[in-house]
């Protein structure tokens, strides 16, 4: 089997993390042409010690890792610098994104991000422990399960955020955006009445500059390689831990962004 053929199945996937560990759809799309330009320039970089997944993400890191070292903080590249994010060294971040969100286990991420598993362990500990202790927020759920919702609602406020509420259609949503004024949403994309969870974030976005989580199903609907695409994206059933992996990387963004303006 070739190498495109045997990367291919997890190139979304890729997409969905490159997006949450920069940010930005932009920056994190570019980082993975970057990283499969790399592999096509010079195939003999791949290592066949390792599952195609595997191997696919540390390829993406020897490039993210080869571009961040030749920049300042924060220079465009999507790369953090300043601030809250100070308090999270890169690694804690790209180490609990990968266990959390992607699904790896340690060896695997100690593989991609090329330490050893304990340092590993070592840098999402430290990586949950500032997501408690530094990023609490207002956060707006739209789910019209209750028992989903009410799962999330407990994540979130176990994290130490308050939740504005819970809406289960897109007119609830839109009323409860401007009611609450939320730091953060997270949103199902099929809702009660049939409408549609995207459409009221879009709606939202045109009066609110704040992330959105999607947790969702059906992350296909929104993993198809045309724009715009999700930033970030949970696939349900979701583990808690996956959830509060990537409300911190939204938040560390949001406050980052902010703190830039001010």
């Amino acid at each position: 089997m070739s190498v495109a053929v045997s990367f291919a199945p997890f190139l979304p996937f890729l997409r969905r993390y490159a997006r949450a560990l920069t940010g930005s759809q932009t920056s994190g799309d570019a980082y993975v042409r970057a990283a499969l330009e790399a592999v096509l320039a010079a195939p003999d970089q791949i290592s066949y010690d390792h599952a195609p997944r595997v191997e696919l993400y540390r390829l993406f890191h020897a490039v993210w890792s080869a571009s961040a070292d030749n920049r300042s903080p924060g220079a465009g590249t999507g790369k953090p610098g300043g601030s809250v994010l100070q308090s999270l060294p890169p690694g804690n971040r790209e180490a609990l994104l990968l266990t959390a969100v992607e699904g790896f286990a340690i060896d695997d991420a100690a593989a991609i991000l090329n330490v050893g598993a304990a340092q590993a362990e070592a840098e999402i500990a430290e990586a949950r422990r500032t997501i408690q202790n530094e990023l609490r927020s207002n956060v707006m759920i739209i789910e019209d399960e209750s028992i989903i919702a009410l799962h999330l609602q407990t994540i979130v406020e176990d994290l130490g955020h308050h939740v504005t509420g819970v809406a289960a259609t897109y007119t609830e949503a839109i009323a409860l955006a401007h009611r609450g004024r939320p730091e953060l949403i997270l949103a199902d994309i099929r809702l009660a009445d049939g409408s549609s969870g995207i459409d009221a974030v879009r709606e939202i976005l045109t009066e609110f500059d704040i992330p959105v989580i999607f947790i969702t199903a059906f992350p296909e609907r929104l993993l198809t390689g045309e724009r715009p695409e999700p930033t970030y994206l949970v696939t349900k059933p979701f583990l808690p831990e996956t959830v509060i992996a990537t409300i911190g990387q939204a938040l560390f963004f949001r406050r980052e962004g902010a703190a830039k303006a001010a």
